[in-house]
């Protein structure tokens, strides 16, 4: 295993507070078009239609300025990502650095990005954060974090407070683990997934249910509790 880096603690807390003001400045840049937009309705003469007006645009201003958002941390997303299905280093590493670089973005990302799931613009933001999404996926939820560790095939259902995780820290670092889930599959809203879990096609799981880590479940089982056990199998077994 590697040596943790020397001077971890300085560097992380340069990191972190020079990253404070460029990260409110995204947010900044993000409300330009919203700006632009009030300013024009400003300019009507009418009172009555300038107060509509501008109720308007600050509207179509904050559904501007999530979009903004969403693309711009999307971009620094598809540069600074890892590449990479598995990785283990000491929690004092650049692993544990890049990982909290792309957690940041993320965490800018969640006041526009709870009221952009599900959606066209939600799944694009997660696909330029490095996520394979299948067609016809539908995710409900902000917290699926790690994106670049994360799989979901073809019209699986995320539902709506599910988590999931690509990442954990125990006594020996960071550990980051890639998440599948397969085609056809139902995640309850509130369920929780650990790193490394592979969830088959046609599988189900309960709302809030908590998958321990590197749990594989096979194809059409339902499974539910904390920590998540098998309840059915496939359909295929029970009619056996």
């Amino acid at each position: 295993m590697a040596k943790p880096m020397r001077f971890f603690g300085i560097i992380q807390n340069f990191l972190s507070i020079t990253a404070i003001l460029p990260a409110f400045i995204i947010w900044g840049i993000a409300a330009i078009p919203g700006i632009w937009l009030f300013q024009e309705a400003s300019t009507i003469s009418d009172e009555n239609t300038r107060l509509l007006a501008q109720g308007v645009a600050i509207g179509i201003g904050f559904l501007l300025w999530c979009i903004s958002d969403l693309i711009i941390l999307g971009f620094f997303g598809l540069i600074l990502r890892p590449r990479t299905e598995s990785a283990q280093a000491p929690t004092q590493s650049w692993l544990t650095i890049r990982w909290g670089f792309m957690s940041l973005f993320h965490r800018l990302a969640l006041p526009s990005l709870q009221w952009m799931t599900p959606s066209f613009i939600g799944n694009t933001y997660y696909s330029m954060m490095g996520m394979k999404i299948g067609k016809g996926a539908q995710l409900n939820s902000p917290n699926i974090n790690d994106a670049y560790m994360i799989e979901i095939g073809s019209k699986t259902v995320i539902g709506g407070a599910a988590a999931i995780n690509g990442h954990l820290f125990e006594k020996d670092g960071i550990h980051l683990a890639k998440v599948t889930i397969g085609s056809n599959c139902v995640i309850g809203s509130g369920a929780f997934i650990s790193p490394g879990c592979v969830i088959g096609d046609r599988a189900v799981i309960a709302s809030r249910a908590v998958l321990p880590k590197f749990t594989i479940i096979p194809e059409g089982e339902i499974w539910g509790g904390i920590p998540a056990r098998r309840i059915r199998g496939p359909p295929s077994e029970e009619s056996e």
